[in-house]
Parts: C-alpha cells; sequence; structure tokens
C-alpha cells in the first residue's frame, strides 16, 4: 500500500511539475507576443525616407533575425511585418528592388525576401544583385502559382529558397523558422575548423587555422600519436591537438630507458610558463629509446610533432588488444572536430583566452587516475 501511495504521489508530482512548467511556457510567450505587438504598433509610424522612400521598419528586442522584404505590393509587406515581427524577427520592408539593394549595402540582413514580378526591378534581378553584394545573405524568391518555373530557375542564381502567395500566417512563420534552422545549421558547420590528414612533413607548414593528423598513425584518446615500426616497436609523440593548444613547450621530461608504462600512466611530461601536462602513454609497454634531442630543443616537439618532434619508442606488451582502442582515418577527423569545440567552448580550457594547462590536462589528456 505504501509503495503505491509512493508512486502515486510520484506521479502527481511529475504532472504538475509539467503543467507549472507548461503554464509558463505559455506565459512567457504571451508576453513576449504582447510586447512584439506594441513594438509592430509604434515603429511602422516612424519616419526612415531618409535611408528609403518607401522604407519602414520593426525592430524588436532580440531577434531571431534581421529580414528585408521587397514587394511592389503594400498589403504583402503589410502581412510580411505582421506575421514575422510576431515571429520574433526584426523586418524592414521597401516597395522598390533599387531601395532594397541600397539597404543591404548598408545594413546586415540575414534573410531577404523579394518579389519575383516587380514593374521597376524584377525578383531574378534583385537576387543576383544581393547575391553580388552580400553572398552571406539569404535570399527567398516570393512567388505566385504562375511563375514557379522562373522562381525554380533563381536557385541557380544564389537563391536559397522560394515562397509561394498566398501565404496563411501559420505557413510564413513556419517557413522562416525552418530557413533560421537551416542557416544557423550552414553557419555552424562554416565555423569547424578544417582537419585534413597530412604527411609528417606536411604538418610543418599547414597553416595556424588549420588542423592536421598523421597519415598511417593511430591516435589515442589522450591525444598521442602511434607509428607502427618495421620490427613491431611503436613510435609515440604528441598530435596536432595538443601542439596548437599548448602553444609553447619549454622543457620535455622525457621516459626513463628501460621503464615499463601501463596503458594511461605518465609517459612524460611537458613544462613552459604557464604550467606542465603529463602525458598518457597510448600503449602498455617497455621504453626502448628516446628523443634526446628534445632537451635541447624542446620546440621540434611543437615546429615538426609528426617527425623531428617524436617523443620515444616503445615495445608494446598487448599491441592486439590495446590497438583497438586508438583512431584512425574519417572517425579522427570527426572525433578532432568535437575535441577542437570543446577547447574553444564556452567551459572549456580556452574559454578566457589563455590556456588552463590543468583543465587541458583534467579534460583531454586522459591518465590513470
Amino acid at each position: 500500500m505504501a509503495a503505491i501511495l509512493i508512486i502515486f504521489m510520484f506521479v502527481a508530482f511529475v504532472g504538475i511539475d509539467f503543467l507549472v512548467r507548461t503554464s509558463l511556457h505559455k506565459m512567457r510567450d504571451a508576453k513576449e507576443r504582447e510586447a512584439r505587438e506594441k513594438v509592430l504598433n509604434t515603429s511602422v509610424k516612424l519616419d526612415f525616407t531618409h535611408e528609403a522612400k518607401s522604407l519602414k521598419r520593426v525592430e524588436v528586442p532580440n531577434p531571431k533575425a534581421r529580414i528585408l522584404a521587397v514587394d511592389d505590393e503594400g498589403v504583402v509587406l503589410d502581412s510580411f511585418r505582421r506575421i514575422l515581427v510576431l515571429e520574433g524577427f526584426s523586418v524592414d520592408t521597401v516597395e522598390h528592388g533599387p531601395e532594397a539593394l541600397g539597404l543591404v549595402q548598408r545594413n546586415d540582413y540575414d534573410f531577404v525576401f523579394t518579389d519575383l514580378k516587380m514593374p521597376d526591378m524584377d525578383g531574378v534581378e534583385v537576387v543576383k544583385a544581393v547575391k553580388h553584394l552580400r553572398p552571406d545573405v539569404d535570399v527567398v524568391v516570393v512567388t505566385g502559382y504562375g511563375s514557379i518555373e522562373t522562381a525554380v530557375q533563381t536557385l541557380q542564381h544564389g537563391a536559397c529558397e522560394y515562397v509561394q502567395k498566398p501565404f496563411t500566417a501559420d505557413e510564413l512563420g513556419e517557413f522562416a523558422k525552418n530557413l533560421l534552422i537551416k542557416r544557423q545549421a550552414r553557419i555552424a558547420l562554416a565555423q569547424r575548423p578544417s582537419v585534413r590528414v597530412v604527411t609528417p612533413e606536411m604538418a610543418e607548414v599547414i597553416p595556424a587555422s588549420e588542423f592536421c593528423v598523421p597519415g598511417g598513425a593511430f591516435l589515442s584518446p589522450g591525444h598521442a600519436w602511434v607509428r607502427l615500426e618495421n620490427e613491431g616497436q611503436i613510435r609515440i609523440g604528441i598530435d596536432d591537438f595538443m601542439r596548437k593548444a599548448l602553444g609553447e613547450v619549454k622543457e620535455v621530461i622525457l621516459p626513463e630507458r628501460g621503464k615499463i608504462v601501463r596503458k594511461g600512466d605518465v609517459l612524460f611530461t611537458l613544462k613552459s610558463k604557464l604550467g606542465s601536462v603529463n602525458v598518457a602513454s597510448p600503449m602498455s609497454g617497455k621504453v626502448e629509446h628516446d628523443n634526446a634531442g628534445l632537451k635541447s630543443d624542446p620546440g621540434e616537439l611543437i615546429a615538426s610533432p609528426y617527425d623531428r618532434g617524436w617523443v620515444c619508442l616503445m615495445t608494446p606488451s598487448d599491441l592486439a588488444t590495446e590497438l583497438g582502442s586508438l583512431k584512425i582515418g574519417k572517425p579522427v577527423i570527426d572525433w578532432y572536430q568535437d575535441e577542437i569545440a570543446l577547447l574553444r567552448g564556452e567551459n572549456g580550457p580556452l574559454a578566457n583566452g589563455n590556456l588552463d594547462w590543468t583543465a587541458f590536462q583534467q579534460k583531454f589528456l586522459n591518465l590513470n587516475a
């Protein structure tokens, strides 16, 4: 009986919590919509003729995006403003193509909506001109049923989409939301840094804005690379991700020759004026040789990470088993993208502009506890 009562109380609590959250969400949406309606009713009365003769502008607080609409029918522009402003967009509207182009040159818009059939400058010309002036702006063609074929042709000139009129408020609102989602996804993808597979020598000349992984080598979760040698030994160093994150290494504490290490144990240590990090061994085994040149010139670790900057040579003790935990090929590139995003993220070790070496080690170097 007690168990049933507890279950009932739990279900009731979850239900009440859901209702409260839903009610608060609806109240917040209603409040935002009311604020946008007030802005809509006052902004369209302001005079912006110094920018464009027919310009009407409605700017909302924290807009989802900024839209410019051009159409020779005032009633259509009225619909654009009312529908899109209530959806959270800031909207400028003009009645002539040349006015739209002047505004595009002076303002930052995310989207331009242009009617296809206009007397002084048609939509095709507007699409071409906007994409020439601002390739980063997404252009949408507004068309009637009889001009769909022409609207589709504008995609070849850079338009991203077309919408048919007449449309309902819900249809246009949903269309704008989907456009925004696609744009945000595309921008996020474009901002992801380039990662490519290179030869060891190429890592020395690759641009600082790009990341590279060594062809034919494996990478450990702790950002050490492993290259199989002809006699069954493995050569080890740090990867480009660690190199670019650290930026400078003043000293390398090399592993002792003959030392037996387990996978995940500290293999070597890197130091600079900013701190020190311990690099985990990517595999278990015995250290056979070290790169003694790094003692006198630790900069080689950064200058030539996959070639002259190698750290040590080991004889692995469980190669067949542990090799499967390392990464190679395309999965490395996808993993790198995620790691770079974490490094540069709001709560990453680079959040304040300078690398926190302690946080970097804890987050990325996968040492045994």
